[in-house]
């Protein structure tokens, strides 16, 4: 499709219509057995989540090369690359792609191909890099995004990296074309993280690219790590680069407004994430910065931002200090119906979670829920906070592993963690059942979250640094039922970034939100997940960033779905109440 013959959000609802339809019947496995809703205690064995990878994507053997067999210690080898999770060709099963990184020479950085690797609806992984035509490297990356950027309904792809960006548009065929030029998308910086999401509330996203530093083959000083021996160069050996922010004109292009929105100078960013932090219905922005304060933007409208980090308590740790700070995820995590954040950081730094208290502040709470038990040696990057046992409770789990080759006090390699909440609101690290991926050490970076099977479980997608990237299925032992919400705005961006989801059972309100952005270098699938374990009367709204609210009663779960496992599909209705609708689909 031509990028200038674009549909309009509101014109384009009856193609969602006849894709929520279709999907009834089709579907990512088979049905799992049905089980009683009963409460399960905080000390039941059964609540520890089970993973186990998928053999057949293993065996694709698709790994992260960061150049780093020249022997250059450059710091661009440090970062690494991430994934995405998403339903690419519109048949109901998640996909997988995965920046494929770059080599270096003493005189050249050059990339390496972006792989797609497509979910059949039996379950079957195949590699259609070529056939997609999305494996054409244009430079060294890092950083895949996904985002429905012209409103066509197809999730279109931003890989980010060293020396620029692209942008593979959707065509809804299964295959991609580069239109990063026709879209006037200049950005030349080192780009790692990016978030799409609708800042102004025209129904199309804007794109947000974090910069890291000016390093670079002519800007490469020697360096001795922290073992005394030549080493890849700290962050503080460089200068930040400034940020981008991308207005999406609506009419095919974007357009470079980094200086008219406040952004802020002297950055190192690693991650950023798009969230209603303060409850206005706009989104506002976090920014992972490494080693320099990190930045909260707050959206003041008319697509300004006042940057209010330090005042709101989130631009550093409790000891006043900035962190060397990589991935994020935002959760309400205790219910309260404001939404948290949780952001990985270096050696001896905790795992920070900021506990958003009302009116724009912020309580570093890491100590008090207890990520401080875990000690200070993980370097964390890519994360999560998701409910990973289906007790209803926020967990957290975060992808780790060094970036230096010699470090002296943290192993090279590092396991991945996932910390359970406990109704007390405390997290302790548990110990996975079933695969040994989470009792083995890996040099970690990404982290994706989806339901890959339509089971009702949250999985898991790893990346690493020259390692096959993992899959993994949480086999839990489900004793509630789960609701699974795709949101579909129609005033609102198409994938409904910033849409409030609130689910109300047992006089417990349970918040979720579909975040632009997230976790590090990764793309999280674009679904709402609920789990359940009472018969009780249940209240659902969606308010949408338009200002729409869509609402609905259920006597109980049996009037809701006659599965244990619900998908559903939501459309955003119109100013009227009209037009919009609630769609059932199967697994």
């Amino acid at each position: 499709m031509n990028l200038s013959q674009r549909k309009s959000p509101k014109a384009a609802i009856s193609f969602w219509v006849v894709i929520c339809v279709s999907i009834v019947g089709i579907g990512c496995n088979r049905d799992k057995p049905s089980s009683k809703i009963k409460p399960v205690p905080v000390s039941s064995e059964k609540l520890l989540p089970s993973f186990e990878r998928v053999k057949e994507f293993q065996k694709l053997a698709l790994q992260y090369d960061n150049g780093e067999s020249a022997g250059l210690l450059a710091i661009l080898e440090s970062l690494g690359g991430g994934g995405g999770l998403f339903d690419y060709d519109g048949d109901g099963c998640l996909d997988v792609c995965l920046a494929g990184g770059g080599r270096l020479t003493p005189d050249k950085v050059e990339g390496l191909p972006t792989r797609l690797v497509r979910q059949t609806s039996d379950a079957r992984w195949m590699n259609v890099s070529a056939q997609s035509g999305i494996n054409i490297p244009h430079h060294y990356s890092h950083g895949v995004t996904c985002g429905d950027w012209n409103a066509d309904g197809f999730c279109d792809i931003v890989v980010t990296g060293y020396g620029g960006v692209t942008l593979w548009e959707n065509q809804g065929d299964g295959t991609f074309l580069a239109g990063t030029d026709q879209a006037q998308l200049d950005d030349d910086q080192w780009s790692s993280s990016a978030a799409f999401a609708d800042l102004n509330q025209d129904g199309f996203p804007e794109l947000y690219l974090s910069h890291y530093v000016d390093w670079s083959l002519e800007n490469h000083p020697l360096c001795n790590g922290p073992s005394g021996v030549p080493d890849v160069c700290p962050p503080r050996s460089f200068e930040g680069i400034k940020d981008s922010l991308y207005l999406n004109t609506g009419d095919g292009t974007f357009r470079n407004i980094s200086d008219e929105v406040g952004l802020t100078e002297g950055g190192k960013g690693l991650g950023v994430i798009a969230v209603d932090f303060d409850n206005d219905r706009d989104l506002d922005l976090y920014v992972a910065n490494d080693t320099v304060n990190n930045f909260l933007y707050l959206n003041q409208g008319n697509l300004q931002f006042e940057e209010v980090g330090l005042i709101s308590g989130v631009a550093l740790d409790h000891n006043a200090t900035a962190n060397g700070s990589m991935g994020l995820s935002s959760a309400d995590y205790n219910q309260d119906g404001y939404f948290d954040l949780f952001v990985t950081n270096y050696e001896e730094e905790l795992i920070a979670l900021y506990e958003n208290q009302g009116e724009n502040q912020f309580r570093h709470a890491s100590t008090q829920v207890g990520f401080s038990r875990i000690g200070t040696l993980y370097v964390g990057f890519g994360c999560a906070s998701v409910d990973l046992n289906e007790d209803g409770l926020i967990d957290f789990c975060s992808s780790n592993g060094h970036v230096v080759h010699h470090p002296r006090n943290a192993p090279l390699k590092q396991k991945p963690l996932i910390m359970l909440q406990s109704e007390q609101n405390e997290y302790q690290e548990c110990k996975p059942g079933g695969s040994d991926y989470f009792s083995t050490a890996h040099r970690g970076r990404g982290l994706a979250t989806g339901d890959v099977n339509r089971d009702g479980r949250w999985d898991l997608l790893f990346t690493h640094l020259l390692e096959p990237a993992a899959l993994l299925l949480n086999t839990t032992v489900s004793t509630t039922k789960s609701l699974s919400i795709l949101l579909i705005g129609t005033q609102s961006d198409r994938r409904g970034t910033g849409g409030r989801v609130t689910m109300r059972v047992d006089g417990i309100q349970h918040l979720q939100t579909l975040a632009g952005g997230g976790s590090y270098l990764s793309s999280n699938s674009a679904e709402i997940l609920f789990h359940l374990d009472s018969a009780s009367p249940i209240s659902l709204s969606v308010e949408w960033p338009s200002g729409q609210t869509d609402q609905w009663e259920f006597e109980d779960w049996e009037a809701l779905s006659s599965s244990d496992n619900a998908r559903v599909a939501i459309v955003e209705s119109d100013k009227d109440g009209a037009s919009g609708g609630w769609f059932l689909m199967e697994r």
